[in-house]
């Protein structure tokens, strides 16, 4: 297998495993894919849930721009309840399972399509 996929099977286990979700490993690969090469980075392949700055990037660059949502208190509503989700006191949060979690959040699956 390589990196990439060895990385998604990582994620998929997070999404069931703290998150109690069971993915869908096709959406799971196309948020993974279009993270780019983020994935392979120690600090950008993680989301920091109590950096403003941090959120800001994900509900900007990820839920504005990517999903093509409008800037509005639900979308800092849905960042908050992922990170909720994905667990406060779980240090390592994974871009690529947070950005899944938020585009089933929106249901803007076909974004990926």
């Amino acid at each position: 297998m390589s990196k990439r996929d060895d990385l998604i099977v990582k994620y998929a286990a997070d999404l069931k495993d703290k998150c109690g979700v069971t993915p869908d490993m096709d959406l799971l690969t196309k948020v993974t894919v279009g993270l780019g090469p983020s994935i392979y980075n120690a600090d950008s392949s993680t989301v920091s849930g109590s950096d403003e700055k941090e959120l800001a990037t994900v509900k900007n660059n990820f839920l504005i721009k990517k999903l093509g949502l409008e800037e509005g208190a639900e979308l800092d509503k849905a960042i908050d309840a992922v990170i909720e989700k994905y667990g406060r006191s779980n240090r390592t949060k994974y871009r690529a399972v947070v950005y899944y979690l938020l585009t089933l959040h929106f249901k803007k699956e076909s974004v990926y399509a």
